[in-house]
């Protein structure tokens, strides 16, 4: 062997060692995925999600022949060990996301203040959303009691649909039908009790988790319309929405076939 050969082998030995132990040490890294779903029209673990009652017989039992699909992500948790293979095979595959964990989660927060922190904006977020539902009806809180249940979701990311769903519940489209038309319609949105959709993350993966469970229609904050369209699937029709009006209004125009806003 050459001196040159013997140099290359000796650099060599210590430059693996350290590719192995960049292999095996854990990454301040989360990996993301399309998660579940669930339709607010419906049942989750065999309970209604939305129960109203106090209004007129008729309208709150009235059923809608379409889906309302909330969307979510699914991320490893805080404490996760992440590792160098598992972020190279992630980074290159459009249905997966590879984000530092400080973007993901509160630095130094444990799984359980995680799900806890979670479950309080999931609380938030649906009085928001019963409140702004509501207002949109001008019902009063007095007159129409409202339930959300929804299990083992946390965030404030589905109180554009819960809105939408409470609506579906108690008035429809206003003429007897229900805002689907008989589509399955997805989406994600913050919202606030005046009726305003904010912008919540992750919106990529959740198009791809509302089209693998059937959705033609996707909602979503008119802010995040870029991010959505990077990596669409195909035959996903876009709907950007900034408050609850607005979006109202392109649920009819779905039904009734009028101008629908795009991306």
């Amino acid at each position: 062997m050459t001196a040159r050969g013997r140099t290359l082998a000796i650099c060599a030995v210590p430059f693996a060692a350290l590719v192995a132990v960049a292999a095996l040490a854990p990454l301040p890294m989360s990996l993301a995925q399309p998660g579940l779903t669930a339709n607010v029209l419906g049942d989750n673990k065999s309970k209604p999600v939305i129960t109203v009652s106090g209004a007129d017989g008729r309208s709150a039992s009235r059923e809608d022949d379409g889906k309302l699909l909330m969307t979510t992500i699914a991320a490893t948790p805080p404490d996760a060990t992440v590792r160098l293979p598992q972020v190279l095979s992630s980074w290159f595959r459009t249905d997966r996301a590879v984000m530092p964990s400080e973007a993901v989660y509160p630095e130094g927060e444990t799984t359980e203040e995680v799900e806890k922190h979670n479950q309080d904006e999931m609380r938030q977020s649906q009085q928001a959303a019963v409140k702004a539902a509501l207002g949109q009806l001008h019902r009063s809180s007095r007159d129409v009691r409202v339930s959300l249940r929804l299990a083992d979701v946390g965030g404030p990311s589905a109180g554009l649909l819960f809105s939408l769903g409470v609506i579906d519940k108690i008035d429809g489209d206003g003429s007897g039908g229900g805002l689907t038309g008989g589509r399955t319609i997805a989406g994600t949105g913050t919202i606030k009790a005046d009726g305003t959709v904010g912008p919540v993350g992750g919106v990529p993966l959740k198009t791809k988790a509302a089209k693998r469970d059937g959705a033609s229609v996707f909602l979503v904050p008119k802010a995040e319309c870029a991010d959505a369209e990077a990596e669409l699937p195909k035959g996903l029709r876009l709907v950007p929405v900034t408050d609850l009006d607005g979006a109202l209004g392109a649920l009819k125009a779905l039904r009734n076939g009028g101008r629908v806003p795009g991306c």
